[in-house]
């Protein structure tokens, strides 16, 4: 594992809390997307100087286009805000990658949602994501990309 990755598995509680929180309530408090944030200006030296400002330009690309699709009703402020803070963490050189393992994880999210779903419990369940709506807990997807990014993008590189 590279240096560069350490403070994304830093992140990692933080994520998990992500994913509770959008599995639990359908909404991912401002909190940890601000804890996500400050987490990255504090891991700022593990990361190249001319690194961080292509970092940041994703970021905000990202934030820009999920406002849009927020606006539309397509996806949740939240899920926007985590996915930005969290692309501060990946790698300029791993975007790519990045954004297979997000595919990934957003296919495996849907997949276990709808199947989760199904079974009785869920539907005896107060929790807004386990009601049969077209509403997805997408942090659920954005939490799962970035705690495999890690260990995924050194098989990717071939470095394992």
């Amino acid at each position: 594992m590279t240096a560069s990755l350490v403070p994304l598995m830093l992140l990692a509680p933080v994520l998990v809390a992500v994913a509770a929180s959008d599995l639990r309530h359908m909404r991912i408090p401002n909190a940890l997307s601000l804890a996500a944030v400050a987490l990255f200006v504090i891991s700022m030296p593990w990361f190249p100087p001319d690194d961080l400002p292509m970092r940041l330009v994703v970021a905000g690309g990202v934030f820009v286009i999920g406002f849009a699709a927020f606006c539309l009703r397509l996806i949740g402020g939240g899920d926007v805000k985590i996915l930005a803070a969290l692309l501060l963490f990946v790698p300029v050189s791993q975007m790519p990658v990045f954004a297979n393992i997000f595919a990934a994880a957003l296919l495996v999210g849907i997949a276990v949602i709808l199947l989760v779903r199904l079974l009785p419990a869920a539907r005896r369940s107060s929790w807004p994501s386990m009601q049969r709506t077209r509403r997805f807990p997408m942090g659920i997807s954005i939490a799962l990309a970035g705690l495999a990014h890690p260990f995924l993008a050194p098989l990717a590189a071939g470095s394992i």
